[in-house]
């Protein structure tokens, strides 16, 4: 058993299955969502918030752009993440594989690493497997992840194998640079490898094959929510968990819409993150328990009624339909902050219901009630 991972309960019809996560910042009870914390900060939210409504036991830095802004010189000096941002729960931050990989381009892939643009001046920079992890030193996140590439999709089969063995080298490289070295901050960090494969269930075999041998205290499946149907999203990550060790968490980057945490739960995986509930919300795209409203829509205009009735949001009762629609009507930035602590006051509370069903066994049949509502026009 890992010593960071207590598995409690696994569901007897399905893979799903909750556990307990400890780190130096605190305990992580899972499956849990992870709020995006692009920029130090889960945009337009306060830290009371999080903590409160919200209530998240864990947020998502993003090494690309806290590289670029404020830079590693103003984070070392703050103490790290953590001071910098006075968040004292766990934080994960990604490489920056991913944001590299959607600058398309503005950036070039070798061997070496990757070099690329500033979206924010030009100027020119590279990332190496070496460099990723000296950077999260320096940021200070409990999780760290190893640099990987992301492909898109589609990807034809023999890219995708290419830059599947490529990322695999370049693990190797993380991990001998990140065993020489300790964290900044006198707290243990620890490194997840990343499955890549593209939709190719040979590939992504493979590789969960390789992450499984590396006996890391922490696994991610990479590459997926990229474009692809649903269909390939849910096989992808079931052939990924039959492979990936029990005695670790299991986190899927970039998942997604509520039904897709839902599916991905059953299959085993134990956390998740994703920009779509505070994006939509931005929107004005509300998540509930009863479906998806659109709350800029005409048919909310004389709606008095309140925007949510559940209690895992006090916020969503205090305020009406009509209202936060006018808000939007007149562009208020309280509208899309209201909206914001909805959606992800939501994701946490669907995280929890699945932990307790998971832990009463119960939980398939909950998910067989709830996934019509969770993909429900209202």
């Amino acid at each position: 058993m890992s010593s960071i991972f207590k598995l409690l309960e696994t569901d007897s019809k399905s893979s799903a299955r909750a556990g307990i996560i400890t780190t130096a910042h605190g305990e992580i009870q899972t499956p849990i969502f992870m709020p995006v914390g692009t920029q130090a900060t889960v945009k337009g939210i306060s830290k009371d918030y999080l903590e409160g409504d919200i209530n998240a036991q864990i947020i998502l830095g993003n090494t690309y752009h806290l590289y670029l802004r404020p830079g590693m010189e103003v984070l070392e000096e703050a103490g790290g993440l953590h001071a910098f941002m006075n968040w004292d729960k766990p934080i994960l931050t990604d490489s920056g594989g991913y944001q590299v990989y959607s600058l398309s381009g503005m950036r070039k892939i070798k061997e070496e690493g990757v070099r690329f643009s500033s979206h924010v001046d030009g100027s020119k920079h590279l990332f190496t497997p070496e460099k990723a992890i000296d950077i999260q030193r320096s940021i200070g996140a409990d999780f760290i992840m190893a640099f990987d590439e992301c492909t898109p999709y589609p990807c034809d089969y023999k890219y995708a194998k290419r830059s599947m063995h490529m990322t695999h080298r370049w693990l190797d490289r993380c991990i001998d640079h990140f065993n020489q070295g300790e964290g900044k901050y006198g707290f243990t960090q620890y490194l997840s490898p990343i499955v890549q494969g593209s939709v190719y269930e040979d590939l992504r075999k493979t590789s969960a094959e390789y992450i499984a041998s590396k006996e890391m205290e922490f696994n991610a499946i990479g590459g997926l929510s990229v474009g692809e149907p649903k269909e390939d999203l849910y096989a992808m990550t079931q052939a990924v968990c039959s492979i990936l060790p029990t005695k670790a968490p299991r986190y899927l980057m970039g998942v997604g819409t509520p039904e897709n945490l839902i599916e991905c739960i059953s299959r085993g995986i134990d956390m998740f993150d994703c920009v779509l509930p505070s994006r939509n919300a931005r929107h004005g795209l509300i998540y509930t328990e009863s479906g998806i409203m659109n709350i800029k829509n005409a048919k909310w205009k004389n709606d008095f009624s309140p925007l949510d009735t559940n209690t895992y949001c006090a916020l969503s009762n205090h305020h009406s339909k009509a209202y936060l629609r006018h808000l939007f009507q007149v562009k208020e930035n309280l509208g899309p902050q209201i909206a914001t602590i909805q959606n992800l006051s939501f994701y946490l509370w669907l995280m929890g219901q699945a932990r307790q069903h998971i832990l009463e066994g119960t939980f398939s049949t909950w998910k067989n009630n709830i996934l019509p509502n969770l993909s429900r026009r209202l």
